[in-house]
């Protein structure tokens, strides 16, 4: 954000559109203009366009995509690092995505907030990651109107994690965000123990008794969440809803929870729109819900606009000043023009090559660490005695095999004398090679409390995808 000087915050929306524009100072963003703009009508150019300036006076372009192209999970993992954190989130994709992996975009937020832990665990700290799912096909059918009106987007985002993102509640509770995705839908979000802990959708089908309906998708979850163990306790109703909204849902809530509902107005588009402003220009670099190849073409028509400009200009001052350049100036302008054709020729080759070797590398690897698990898991079964308690098997990263249990006294033979259960792991072999590497190797630990015996040891796998990168 130190270079940006402006943010441009563009929503679409059936009744109005609306184009904010944000000033960057000092750590914050400060809105400078709001303007409504007619359905159809073209974007003001000296706003959203980018020109000579934009060199040294950067502004950001984002776009809001529409909420009902939005689909948002939540889900609870280990406290790490953002790049650790994507790969996680990857490798759930598949079961989080409502539609197959190769046909959306997406990207993740990091709630922010205190680090939690299950009910009844003793594992490490948890973090809430909201991953925002969008089609592809949507994603560019809404770029395609944009690029009519002349906005190029630096990045789309949802005015949905924002909301998230306002101070989490000091209680638990359901908060119920009408008209999210139209007027007969909403947005439900759970929070307990001071942590978001499920994100639903809320759909009341027409003509039929909005209440009744309404009851039963809120006690669908509501079962759900004591099923899976975050429903610790009763929740305190919240509706969220403009004033338009907030009377139909609030006799809908009432007459469906047969409960208390506090009613609250939502926060302001402006505000929403300068949260949007601060988190997109401090975005984290990688996964993002504009396609590569937009943000690449978008680059590379600003540079060719800027030539173009450019060479025009010069044309002009040679043309007054000197006529005799006329010539070689247009003949400059005719292999510039060529040069940009043949790279325009090759461009979407070399962008397809570039896609292919992405997504081969991410299912090599995705094969090796199921492969490597899988392994790691026959190895430990076949080679475990009868009477040994394994009470953890963990596989990090494709890269370590961590191995801990309880035993008797009289039972720590079957571990560590030789060629017993550790010799033995540490020793296998798979397609004739060793599993794991000889040289990384932590030595069998135990430690004894009265007749009970609990060990460990970690392997290093020989061949793991972190020796390989």
């Amino acid at each position: 954000m130190a270079r940006l000087t402006s943010c441009n915050i563009l929503q679409i929306a059936p009744e109005a559109n609306r184009l904010w524009q944000f000033d960057a100072k000092a750590k914050s963003f400060v809105l400078g203009r709001e303007q409504k703009i007619a359905e159809g009508a073209p974007l003001p150019a000296r706003l959203v366009g980018k020109s000579w300036s934009s060199l040294w006076q950067p502004k950001l372009n984002v776009a809001w995509l529409p909420p009902e192209e939005v689909f948002l999970r939540v889900v609870e993992l280990p406290k790490s690092n953002f790049d650790e954190t994507r790969s996680m989130v990857e490798l759930q994709l598949e079961k989080l995505s409502p539609l197959p992996v190769a046909q959306i975009v997406w990207t993740l937020h990091i709630l922010e907030g205190a680090p939690h832990k299950k009910e009844g665990e003793a594992a490490g700290e948890l973090q809430s990651v909201v991953v925002v799912i969008v089609s592809r096909a949507a994603v560019e059918n809404f770029l395609g109107k944009l690029e009519e009106r002349g906005f190029l987007a630096d990045r789309l985002e949802t005015p949905l994690l924002d909301q998230l993102e306002i101070s989490p509640p000091a209680t638990d509770g359901a908060w119920i965000f009408a008209g999210t995705h139209g007027k007969e839908s909403a947005l439900v979000t759970w929070w307990f123990g001071g942590a978001l802990r499920n994100l639903s959708l809320i759909v009341l089908p027409p003509g039929s008794d909005r209440a009744q309906a309404l009851k039963e998708q809120l006690s669908q979850i509501y079962w759900a969440g004591e099923v899976e163990g975050w429903l610790t306790g009763k929740p305190a109703w919240h509706l969220v809803a403009d004033p338009v909204n907030a009377a139909e849902w609030e006799a809908w809530l009432r007459a469906a929870l047969e409960e208390p509902v506090k009613v609250a107005h939502p926060v302001p588009a402006a505000e929403l729109a300068a949260r949007t402003a601060a988190r997109a220009s401090t975005a984290a670099p990688g996964i993002a819900l504009l396609p590569e190849e937009f943000s690449t073409r978008y680059r590379q028509q600003f540079v060719d606009r800027l030539w173009l400009r450019g060479l025009i200009a010069t044309g002009v001052v040679y043309a007054i000043a000197v006529v005799i350049y006329l010539a070689a100036t247009n003949v400059l302008a005719h292999q510039a023009g060529a040069l940009r054709d043949q790279v325009a020729q090759i461009s979407g080759d070399y962008t397809n090559a570039l896609q292919l070797q992405a997504r081969y590398e991410v299912l090599k690897q995705r094969q090796q660490l199921e492969y490597a698990a899988l392994d790691c898991w026959k190895i430990v079964a076949q080679q475990l005695p009868a009477d040994l308690n394994l009470q953890r098997f963990s596989f990090h990263n494709g890269e370590k095999l961590s191995l801990n249990g309880i035993c008797t006294q009289d039972q720590i033979g079957l571990i560590s004398d030789p060629d017993k259960f550790y010799d033995a792991v540490r020793k296998a072999q798979v397609n004739g090679q060793p599993m794991f590497d000889p040289e990384a190797v932590e030595p069998l630990i135990w430690n004894q409390s009265g007749n009970t015996i609990s060990w460990r040891f970690t392997l290093q796998l020989r061949h793991s995808e972190g020796e390989e990168q």
